[in-house]
Formats: C-alpha cells, sequence, structure tokens
C-alpha cells in the first residue's frame, strides 16, 4: 500500500475534465433538472440508512454504510448543479465507503488488528484526497483511492481464507461495480438508445445493487469454525490421562 502511495510522484497531476459534467440526460421534470440522474440517488439512501441501523455499532460498518448514505444526498446535489464545486460532495463519502472497504477486508481475511489499525488512516486518506483536490486540483491521491481497493481486493480475497461465509455476496458487489463503470463509460450510446435512460442513470442503479448486496453479505454471513490447534494442544498438555489409560500402562509395566 505505501509503495503504490509513493509511485503516485511518479505520475504527472490529475485534473478533472470539464466534460465530465456533461451528461447524457439532462431532462427536467417535475421541476428538477437532471431528473433521473438526480432520484437514481434515492436507493444509496435507503441502502445505507438500513446497514447503519442494523451493523452501526461495529467502526467499520458504520463508516461504510455512512458512506453509502451520504453518498446518495451527496450525488442527488451534485446532479441537481454538476461542476467541479458540488463534486466534491459526491466523491467524498465515496473515498470513506471504499476505504472502510479495504480496512473490512483485511480486519476479515488478513488480520482483526491490522484492520482495526488501518481503518481511521486510510479514512483519513480518502477525506484527505478530496481536500487535496479542492486546494490544488490533483485527482491523483483520489485516483489511488478509487483504483487500490481493486487491486487490493482480489489479492486478499485470493491469498487468505475467509472467516465468514457469504464470499459470493462480495463476488456480486464486484461485479456489479464493473457493470456499473461499463454504464458510466457509455453513458451518452444508451442514452441514445431509446432516450429512456442514460447510461449514467443506470451507474447509479448498479453501484447501490452493489451496495446491496454488501448489505446482504452483512446480514447473512455465519462466522466459520476454525479450530485454534495451539489452543488445543495447550489444553491436551494439561490435561491428565484418563484413570483407565493409567492402570493399563502400570500393568505392562
Amino acid at each position: 500500500m505505501l509503495a503504490s502511495l509513493l509511485g503516485l510522484f511518479l505520475l504527472p497531476p490529475i485534473v478533472q475534465n470539464q466534460s465530465y459534467h456533461d451528461f447524457a440526460d439532462q431532462r427536467t421534470l417535475f421541476g428538477v433538472p437532471n431528473f433521473w440522474n438526480v432520484v437514481s440517488n434515492v436507493p444509496f439512501i435507503g441502502i445505507g440508512a438500513v446497514g447503519l441501523w442494523q451493523f452501526g455499532r461495529s467502526q467499520a460498518t458504520m463508516l461504510l454504510f455512512l458512506g453509502i448514505f451520504l453518498t446518495g444526498f451527496g450525488s442527488a446535489y451534485y446532479h441537481l448543479e454538476p461542476s467541479d464545486q458540488t463534486l466534491f460532495w459526491d466523491r467524498l463519502p465515496i473515498a470513506v465507503s471504499f476505504m472502510a472497504i479495504v480496512a473490512i477486508a483485511i480486519d476479515e481475511r488478513v488480520d482483526r488488528s491490522a484492520g482495526a489499525l488501518l481503518l481511521w488512516p486510510m479514512t483519513a486518506i480518502g477525506v484527505f484526497s478530496l481536500l487535496l483536490w479542492r486546494w490544488t486540483g490533483d485527482l491523483r491521491l483520489y485516483a489511488w483511492v478509487q483504483f487500490f481497493p481493486c487491486l487490493a481486493l482480489p489479492l486478499i480475497f485470493l491469498l487468505f481464507a475467509a472467516r465468514f461465509s457469504g464470499t459470493i455476496y462480495w463476488l456480486l458487489a464486484a461485479m456489479l461495480y464493473g457493470l456499473a463503470k461499463l454504464f458510466e463509460f457509455y453513458d451518452s450510446a444508451i442514452y441514445s438508445a431509446g432516450a429512456i435512460l442514460s447510461g449514467h442513470t443506470l451507474k447509479h442503479f448498479a453501484a447501490a445493487a452493489a451496495c446491496g448486496a454488501l448489505l446482504r453479505y452483512f446480514q447473512s454471513r455465519q462466522a466459520f469454525a476454525i479450530a485454534d490447534t495451539a489452543h488445543y494442544a495447550r489444553q491436551d498438555k494439561r490435561k491428565p490421562p484418563p484413570a483407565g489409560r493409567v492402570r493399563r500402562t502400570a500393568k505392562r509395566l
């Protein structure tokens, strides 16, 4: 992780392309500009609220679902009037959720103490990446926040065993997130196909479905019973042999 952060200094600064704000579907309905890109954020609010209600006692899951919940508001606010200034509030909670996801994966598969230790520093990096963009116009650190999890999570899932059931929901969330990025890329092409919904609107629905898959994971996961062999070895050393075994050993002697 540290090496990838230091590698950012080898890249040229990344600036926000202003054409990003030019979405295909700019229709105003019921007095709401960019109506579908705004209202398609409602699922984030619902999923985030349920997650906070059910799993808000854990710091990591609290940050994850708080980020999802606030993404609904931040993204809706951005799409009412797309600009760099409003995009900041869209990306900020997303960064928090991404960092929480990495910390959760480390906690559950690599090391519990490492996951807990990294949670708040990684969250701080996520927040700082957006502040840095606001102060300097450089998106390099935010790009790391977005794409480092896409590299780290597959490695973590491949190299380390799960402590909980429900890995299928993580895979489903990854596929839905990939689908969301495809919808985003083909925003105009999808909208021009029928002028019903744009690719960016479908991106919101797919990304919210990915969040729903993560919520379902936490709702359904069950801890695997993993034997602590060292613990049982210590128990066996302290446990005296059965009386019958002692008598049989004495007779043989």
